[in-house]
Protein backbone atom coordinates (compact mmCIF):
# COMPACT_ATOMS: atom_id res chain seq x y z
CA UNK A 1 0.00 0.00 0.00
CA UNK A 2 1.34 3.34 -0.93
CA UNK A 3 -0.13 6.55 0.18
CA UNK A 4 -1.05 9.11 -2.53
CA UNK A 5 -2.73 11.64 -0.07
CA UNK A 6 -4.47 12.98 2.16
CA UNK A 7 -7.96 15.07 2.47
CA UNK A 8 -9.13 16.87 5.24
CA UNK A 9 -12.44 18.32 5.29
CA UNK A 10 -14.19 20.22 8.12
CA UNK A 11 -17.63 19.52 8.44
CA UNK A 12 -20.49 21.20 10.86
CA UNK A 13 -23.14 19.42 12.16
CA UNK A 14 -26.15 21.05 14.60
CA UNK A 15 -26.82 18.96 17.94
CA UNK A 16 -30.44 17.88 18.38
CA UNK A 17 -30.36 20.11 21.74
CA UNK A 18 -27.24 21.87 23.88
CA UNK A 19 -25.11 19.40 25.78
CA UNK A 20 -23.47 21.03 28.35
CA UNK A 21 -20.85 19.32 30.66
CA UNK A 22 -18.33 20.71 33.71
CA UNK A 23 -16.20 22.12 30.52
CA UNK A 24 -18.36 23.86 28.42
CA UNK A 25 -21.86 24.09 26.34
CA UNK A 26 -21.74 22.43 22.77
CA UNK A 27 -24.77 23.52 20.03
CA UNK A 28 -23.03 22.26 17.00
CA UNK A 29 -19.79 20.14 16.65
CA UNK A 30 -16.93 21.31 14.15
CA UNK A 31 -15.69 17.95 12.47
CA UNK A 32 -12.00 17.22 11.33
CA UNK A 33 -12.51 14.24 9.04
CA UNK A 34 -9.25 12.42 7.13
CA UNK A 35 -9.71 10.65 4.13
CA UNK A 36 -6.48 9.09 3.32
CA UNK A 37 -6.01 7.88 -0.45
CA UNK A 38 -3.62 5.30 -1.05
CA UNK A 39 -2.95 3.76 -4.58
CA UNK A 40 -5.25 0.78 -3.77
CA UNK A 41 -8.26 2.62 -2.29
CA UNK A 42 -8.94 4.93 0.80
CA UNK A 43 -10.32 5.14 3.97
CA UNK A 44 -11.90 7.12 6.59
CA UNK A 45 -10.97 8.75 9.88
CA UNK A 46 -12.61 11.36 12.46
CA UNK A 47 -10.12 14.02 14.61
CA UNK A 48 -12.50 13.70 18.12
CA UNK A 49 -10.84 17.51 19.36
CA UNK A 50 -12.90 19.86 20.75
CA UNK A 51 -12.79 23.63 19.42
CA UNK A 52 -11.08 24.83 22.51
CA UNK A 53 -8.31 22.96 24.83
CA UNK A 54 -10.65 22.03 27.43
CA UNK A 55 -11.40 18.84 27.38
CA UNK A 56 -7.85 18.26 26.87
CA UNK A 57 -4.61 19.91 25.42
CA UNK A 58 -5.86 19.34 21.79
CA UNK A 59 -8.27 21.59 19.67
CA UNK A 60 -9.33 21.08 15.99
CA UNK A 61 -7.64 23.82 14.48
CA UNK A 62 -4.78 22.85 16.16
CA UNK A 63 -4.98 19.27 15.04
CA UNK A 64 -5.47 20.30 11.72
CA UNK A 65 -2.18 22.42 11.70
CA UNK A 66 0.19 19.50 13.27
CA UNK A 67 -1.41 17.36 10.67
CA UNK A 68 -0.34 19.58 7.98
CA UNK A 69 3.17 20.47 9.01
CA UNK A 70 4.33 17.60 11.30
CA UNK A 71 2.47 14.20 10.69
CA UNK A 72 1.39 14.26 7.23
CA UNK A 73 5.01 14.76 6.31
CA UNK A 74 6.41 12.39 8.43
CA UNK A 75 3.99 9.77 7.26
CA UNK A 76 4.97 10.36 3.36
CA UNK A 77 8.40 10.50 4.18
CA UNK A 78 8.32 6.76 6.25
CA UNK A 79 7.07 5.12 3.23
CA UNK A 80 4.46 3.16 5.67
CA UNK A 81 3.39 0.19 3.97
CA UNK A 82 0.44 -0.30 6.94
CA UNK A 83 -1.59 1.12 9.77
CA UNK A 84 0.21 -0.48 12.12
CA UNK A 85 3.57 1.40 11.10
CA UNK A 86 1.38 4.86 11.86
CA UNK A 87 2.02 4.75 15.58
CA UNK A 88 5.71 4.45 15.17
CA UNK A 89 6.67 6.77 12.58
CA UNK A 90 4.80 9.80 14.31
CA UNK A 91 6.13 8.93 17.66
CA UNK A 92 8.90 11.38 18.07
CA UNK A 93 5.91 13.60 18.45
CA UNK A 94 4.92 14.45 21.30
CA UNK A 95 0.93 14.31 22.24
CA UNK A 96 -1.24 15.17 19.60
CA UNK A 97 -2.68 11.98 20.36
CA UNK A 98 -6.24 13.01 18.53
CA UNK A 99 -4.76 14.11 15.67
CA UNK A 100 -2.24 10.66 15.23
CA UNK A 101 -5.71 8.60 16.20
CA UNK A 102 -7.56 10.09 13.14
CA UNK A 103 -4.71 9.54 10.49
CA UNK A 104 -4.33 5.73 11.63
CA UNK A 105 -7.78 5.06 11.50
CA UNK A 106 -7.81 6.48 8.14
CA UNK A 107 -5.20 4.76 6.71
CA UNK A 108 -6.45 1.40 8.62
CA UNK A 109 -9.94 1.64 7.65
CA UNK A 110 -8.40 2.39 3.84
CA UNK A 111 -6.28 -1.11 4.03
CA UNK A 112 -8.91 -3.17 5.88
CA UNK A 113 -11.41 -2.13 3.01
CA UNK A 114 -8.98 -3.05 0.31
CA UNK A 115 -8.48 -6.40 2.60
CA UNK A 116 -11.68 -7.12 3.00
CA UNK A 117 -11.78 -6.98 6.56
CA UNK A 118 -13.88 -5.22 9.58
CA UNK A 119 -12.94 -2.78 11.98
CA UNK A 120 -13.85 -5.76 15.01
CA UNK A 121 -12.59 -7.75 13.20
CA UNK A 122 -9.39 -6.65 12.85
CA UNK A 123 -9.47 -5.54 16.54
CA UNK A 124 -10.75 -8.60 18.08
CA UNK A 125 -14.42 -8.05 18.76
CA UNK A 126 -16.45 -11.18 19.79
CA UNK A 127 -19.83 -9.55 19.80
CA UNK A 128 -22.48 -8.94 17.32
CA UNK A 129 -23.80 -5.87 19.19
CA UNK A 130 -23.26 -3.66 21.94
CA UNK A 131 -25.43 -2.28 24.62
CA UNK A 132 -26.27 1.16 24.40
CA UNK A 133 -26.09 3.55 27.17
CA UNK A 134 -26.24 7.62 27.23
CA UNK A 135 -24.74 10.11 28.65
CA UNK A 136 -27.37 13.10 30.00
CA UNK A 137 -25.61 16.71 30.01
CA UNK A 138 -26.13 19.16 32.89
CA UNK A 139 -29.68 20.78 32.85
CA UNK A 140 -31.19 23.40 33.74
CA UNK A 141 -33.49 22.07 36.56
CA UNK A 142 -34.29 18.73 37.90
CA UNK A 143 -37.88 18.31 36.41
CA UNK A 144 -35.80 19.40 33.05
CA UNK A 145 -33.19 15.88 33.67
CA UNK A 146 -36.22 13.70 34.69
CA UNK A 147 -37.92 14.20 31.78
CA UNK A 148 -34.53 13.69 29.60
CA UNK A 149 -33.70 10.59 31.62
CA UNK A 150 -37.51 8.94 31.14
CA UNK A 151 -37.49 9.77 27.51
CA UNK A 152 -34.00 7.77 27.05
CA UNK A 153 -35.59 5.10 29.49
CA UNK A 154 -38.91 4.92 27.48
CA UNK A 155 -36.19 4.71 24.19
CA UNK A 156 -34.41 1.66 25.36
CA UNK A 157 -31.28 3.02 26.55
CA UNK A 158 -29.53 0.22 29.17
CA UNK A 159 -27.57 2.64 31.37
CA UNK A 160 -27.79 6.18 32.22
CA UNK A 161 -24.77 8.43 32.34
CA UNK A 162 -25.11 11.98 34.40
CA UNK A 163 -22.40 15.28 34.03
CA UNK A 164 -21.96 16.05 37.29
CA UNK A 165 -20.31 19.35 38.88
CA UNK A 166 -20.21 21.16 42.22
CA UNK A 167 -23.91 22.36 42.81
CA UNK A 168 -25.28 19.99 40.60
CA UNK A 169 -24.39 16.00 41.76
CA UNK A 170 -26.34 15.21 44.73
CA UNK A 171 -29.68 16.30 43.88
CA UNK A 172 -29.89 15.34 40.64
CA UNK A 173 -28.57 11.96 40.91
CA UNK A 174 -31.19 11.75 44.53
CA UNK A 175 -34.19 12.62 42.22
CA UNK A 176 -33.41 10.47 39.26
CA UNK A 177 -32.98 7.56 41.71
CA UNK A 178 -36.00 8.70 43.33
CA UNK A 179 -37.69 8.63 39.98
CA UNK A 180 -36.80 5.37 38.16
CA UNK A 181 -35.69 3.50 41.17
CA UNK A 182 -32.49 1.03 41.97
CA UNK A 183 -32.35 -1.16 39.85
CA UNK A 184 -31.13 1.22 36.35
CA UNK A 185 -27.47 1.30 35.81
CA UNK A 186 -26.36 4.70 37.11
CA UNK A 187 -23.35 6.72 36.50
CA UNK A 188 -21.99 9.85 37.21
CA UNK A 189 -18.98 12.02 35.15
CA UNK A 190 -17.63 14.95 36.82
CA UNK A 191 -15.07 15.71 33.97
CA UNK A 192 -12.19 17.01 36.47
CA UNK A 193 -14.24 19.07 38.14
CA UNK A 194 -13.64 18.64 41.89
CA UNK A 195 -10.38 18.31 43.97
CA UNK A 196 -9.57 15.99 46.74
CA UNK A 197 -10.92 18.58 49.15
CA UNK A 198 -14.10 17.27 47.99
CA UNK A 199 -14.01 13.55 48.96
CA UNK A 200 -16.24 13.70 51.56
CA UNK A 201 -19.06 15.64 49.25
CA UNK A 202 -18.18 12.94 46.25
CA UNK A 203 -18.94 9.88 49.19
CA UNK A 204 -22.32 11.10 50.01
CA UNK A 205 -22.65 9.50 46.53
CA UNK A 206 -21.73 6.29 48.12
CA UNK A 207 -25.60 5.94 49.08
CA UNK A 208 -27.02 5.77 45.76
CA UNK A 209 -25.52 2.27 44.55
CA UNK A 210 -23.52 4.17 41.38
CA UNK A 211 -21.99 2.06 38.93
CA UNK A 212 -19.10 4.46 39.05
CA UNK A 213 -17.72 7.95 39.63
CA UNK A 214 -15.77 9.19 36.69
CA UNK A 215 -12.67 11.32 36.24
CA UNK A 216 -13.75 13.50 39.54
CA UNK A 217 -10.02 15.38 40.13
CA UNK A 218 -7.82 16.64 37.67
CA UNK A 219 -6.46 14.81 35.33
CA UNK A 220 -2.78 14.84 36.24
CA UNK A 221 -3.93 13.59 39.94
CA UNK A 222 -3.41 9.93 39.84
CA UNK A 223 -2.59 10.12 43.15
CA UNK A 224 -5.49 12.26 44.28
CA UNK A 225 -7.70 9.85 42.80
CA UNK A 226 -5.53 7.15 44.73
CA UNK A 227 -6.70 8.61 47.97
CA UNK A 228 -9.94 9.25 46.73
CA UNK A 229 -10.40 5.52 46.19
CA UNK A 230 -9.84 4.66 49.81
CA UNK A 231 -12.08 7.41 50.97
CA UNK A 232 -15.20 6.48 48.31
CA UNK A 233 -17.02 3.01 48.26
CA UNK A 234 -17.99 4.21 44.68
CA UNK A 235 -15.45 2.52 42.22
CA UNK A 236 -13.38 5.64 40.81
CA UNK A 237 -13.30 5.25 37.09
CA UNK A 238 -10.06 7.58 34.81
CA UNK A 239 -11.00 8.87 31.37
CA UNK A 240 -8.80 11.86 30.74
CA UNK A 241 -6.11 10.65 33.32
CA UNK A 242 -5.84 7.57 31.01
CA UNK A 243 -3.20 8.86 28.04
CA UNK A 244 -1.86 4.95 27.07
CA UNK A 245 -1.26 1.46 27.72
CA UNK A 246 1.72 3.27 30.21
CA UNK A 247 -0.22 5.44 31.79
CA UNK A 248 -2.96 3.20 32.51
CA UNK A 249 -0.86 0.21 33.76
CA UNK A 250 0.47 3.07 36.35
CA UNK A 251 -3.33 3.66 37.66
CA UNK A 252 -3.94 0.32 38.14
CA UNK A 253 -1.06 -0.48 39.99
CA UNK A 254 -1.68 2.37 41.88
CA UNK A 255 -5.45 1.93 43.14
CA UNK A 256 -6.01 4.62 41.14
CA UNK A 257 -8.61 3.22 39.32
CA UNK A 258 -10.92 0.45 39.40
CA UNK A 259 -12.82 0.74 35.96
CA UNK A 260 -11.59 2.04 32.77
CA UNK A 261 -13.15 4.43 30.28
CA UNK A 262 -10.99 3.91 26.78
CA UNK A 263 -11.37 6.34 24.34
CA UNK A 264 -9.31 5.75 21.30
CA UNK A 265 -8.77 9.64 20.28
CA UNK A 266 -7.35 10.44 23.56
CA UNK A 267 -4.68 7.32 23.43
CA UNK A 268 -3.73 7.83 20.51
CA UNK A 269 -5.96 5.43 18.14
CA UNK A 270 -7.35 2.23 18.15
CA UNK A 271 -4.55 0.11 17.87
CA UNK A 272 -3.39 1.19 21.45
CA UNK A 273 -7.10 1.48 22.53
CA UNK A 274 -6.90 -2.20 22.19
CA UNK A 275 -3.63 -2.75 23.97
CA UNK A 276 -4.98 -1.11 27.03
CA UNK A 277 -8.41 -3.10 26.28
CA UNK A 278 -5.69 -5.98 26.99
CA UNK A 279 -3.98 -4.65 29.68
CA UNK A 280 -7.27 -3.95 31.85
CA UNK A 281 -8.19 -7.90 30.79
CA UNK A 282 -4.89 -9.23 32.01
CA UNK A 283 -5.55 -7.21 35.68
CA UNK A 284 -9.58 -7.51 36.18
CA UNK A 285 -9.69 -3.95 35.35
CA UNK A 286 -13.22 -3.46 33.42
CA UNK A 287 -13.39 -0.91 30.51
CA UNK A 288 -16.06 0.66 28.35
CA UNK A 289 -16.23 2.51 25.35
CA UNK A 290 -16.43 6.65 26.08
CA UNK A 291 -17.68 8.30 23.22
CA UNK A 292 -16.87 12.16 21.53
CA UNK A 293 -20.10 13.13 20.02
CA UNK A 294 -18.34 11.60 17.02
CA UNK A 295 -20.30 11.44 13.63
CA UNK A 296 -21.18 7.76 12.06
CA UNK A 297 -17.41 7.34 10.95
CA UNK A 298 -16.06 7.62 14.35
CA UNK A 299 -19.24 5.99 15.88
CA UNK A 300 -18.63 2.78 13.41
CA UNK A 301 -15.39 2.15 14.95
CA UNK A 302 -15.96 2.60 18.78
CA UNK A 303 -18.61 0.18 18.19
CA UNK A 304 -16.15 -2.33 17.05
CA UNK A 305 -13.98 -1.31 19.29
CA UNK A 306 -16.53 -2.14 22.11
CA UNK A 307 -17.07 -5.33 20.70
CA UNK A 308 -13.97 -7.04 22.58
CA UNK A 309 -14.39 -9.22 25.83
CA UNK A 310 -13.01 -6.90 28.11
CA UNK A 311 -15.62 -4.06 27.32
CA UNK A 312 -18.37 -5.43 29.73
CA UNK A 313 -20.29 -2.21 30.90
CA UNK A 314 -22.18 -0.31 28.55
CA UNK A 315 -20.57 2.57 26.50
CA UNK A 316 -21.76 6.27 25.49
CA UNK A 317 -22.43 4.36 21.96
CA UNK A 318 -26.05 5.96 21.66
CA UNK A 319 -27.78 5.81 18.18
CA UNK A 320 -27.18 8.14 16.05
CA UNK A 321 -30.56 10.36 16.77
CA UNK A 322 -29.50 10.94 20.11
CA UNK A 323 -26.79 13.71 19.04
CA UNK A 324 -27.80 14.30 15.55
CA UNK A 325 -31.36 14.68 13.21
CA UNK A 326 -28.91 14.10 10.15
CA UNK A 327 -25.88 11.78 10.60
CA UNK A 328 -23.36 11.40 7.79
CA UNK A 329 -23.40 7.87 7.38
CA UNK A 330 -26.67 5.82 7.45
CA UNK A 331 -27.81 6.04 10.84
CA UNK A 332 -26.81 3.56 13.69
CA UNK A 333 -29.98 2.21 15.12
CA UNK A 334 -30.69 0.49 18.65
CA UNK A 335 -32.70 -2.74 18.90
CA UNK A 336 -33.74 -3.71 22.31
CA UNK A 337 -30.87 -1.61 24.24
CA UNK A 338 -28.09 -2.46 21.83
CA UNK A 339 -26.49 -1.62 18.88
CA UNK A 340 -25.05 -3.89 15.80
CA UNK A 341 -21.57 -3.85 14.60
CA UNK A 342 -20.74 -3.12 11.36
CA UNK A 343 -19.56 -6.37 9.59
CA UNK A 344 -18.39 -4.91 6.07
CA UNK A 345 -15.01 -4.20 4.93
CA UNK A 346 -13.14 -1.95 7.11
CA UNK A 347 -15.65 0.59 9.05
CA UNK A 348 -18.34 -0.69 7.13
CA UNK A 349 -19.84 2.57 6.81
CA UNK A 350 -19.55 5.66 4.62
CA UNK A 351 -20.16 9.17 4.23
CA UNK A 352 -23.40 9.50 2.51
CA UNK A 353 -21.88 12.04 -0.29
CA UNK A 354 -24.77 14.32 -1.12
CA UNK A 355 -24.75 14.85 2.91
CA UNK A 356 -20.92 14.77 3.09
CA UNK A 357 -21.14 17.92 0.88
CA UNK A 358 -24.43 19.86 2.36
CA UNK A 359 -22.42 19.80 5.40
CA UNK A 360 -19.15 20.47 4.76
CA UNK A 361 -17.44 24.10 5.38
CA UNK A 362 -13.74 23.31 4.13
CA UNK A 363 -11.36 20.85 2.81
CA UNK A 364 -7.69 20.61 2.20
CA UNK A 365 -6.05 18.07 -0.14
CA UNK A 366 -2.06 17.16 0.68
CA UNK A 367 -0.85 15.32 -1.68
CA UNK A 368 2.22 13.07 -1.69
CA UNK A 369 5.90 14.27 -3.08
Amino acid sequence: MRLEGFELRRVGMPLVSPFRTSFGTQTERDILLVRAVTDEGSGWGECVALPDPAYSPEYIDGAQDVMRRFLIPTLFAAGIADAYAVGEALHPFKGHRMAKAALEMAVLDAELRTEGRSFARELGGVHASVPSGVSVGIMDSIPQLLDTVGGYLDSGYVRIKLKIEPGWDLEPVRAVRERFGDDVPLQVDANTAYTLRDARHLARLDAFDLLLIEQPLEEEDVLGHAELAKLVQTPICLDESITSAQTAAAAIRLGATSVINVKPGRVGGYLEARRIHDLAAANGVPVWCGGMIESGIGRAANVALASLPGFTLPGDISASDRFYRTDLTPPFMMVDGRIEVPTGPGLGVEPIPELLDELTTATEWIAAP
